[in-house]
């Protein structure tokens, strides 16, 4: 059964998921991987949900302030062996219903051209292409996406 926590960054079972999920992400990046690394860091986060299935951390996903009404979804990464299971959806919708009990109207997000998995997450889960904010403005790999929550 799956369990949802929320926890912080400094959270060994969500900092040994971001090291699987930056393996990930510098194979599928490349070369194009130490710009993204750089607005990447976990250091201080402190709203985490860390998935669980039969106490195995199986999946992760981060929010932190964006601006004073809108959360910025960092971080989100299934292990490769659980996926196809709905834990990637229960995660954002776990960090959805945190940032709104946060009082934050909205999530922003960025995630990269070749994520395709990731740009359907979003999008089946009401996530609409947005332009491509700060860092990411002229950046022809960035997607970036807005959610209002209600």
């Amino acid at each position: 059964m799956l369990r949802l926590t929320r926890t912080a960054s400094d959270n060994p079972d969500f900092r040994a998921l971001v090291q699987l999920l930056d393996h990930d992400l510098r194979e599928r990046n490349g070369p194009d991987h130490a710009f993204y690394a750089q607005f990447n860091k976990v250091d201080k986060i402190k709203h985490v949900v860390v998935a669980y299935q039969h106490d195995e951390p199986v999946g992760c996903g981060a929010i932190k302030e964006f601006t004073a009404e809108l959360m910025e979804v960092k971080r989100m990464f299934v292990h490769p062996s659980w996926r196809g299971q709905g834990i990637a959806p229960a995660v954002l919708a776990e960090l959805e219903r945190w940032a709104q009990e946060l009082h934050y109207k909205g999530c922003v997000l960025e995630t990269g051209m070749k994520q395709l998995e990731a740009i359907r997450l979003y999008q089946k889960s009401g996530y609409q292409r947005i332009p491509n904010y700060g860092q990411y403005v002229g950046v022809e790999n960035s997607v970036c996406m807005q959610k209002e929550l209600t």
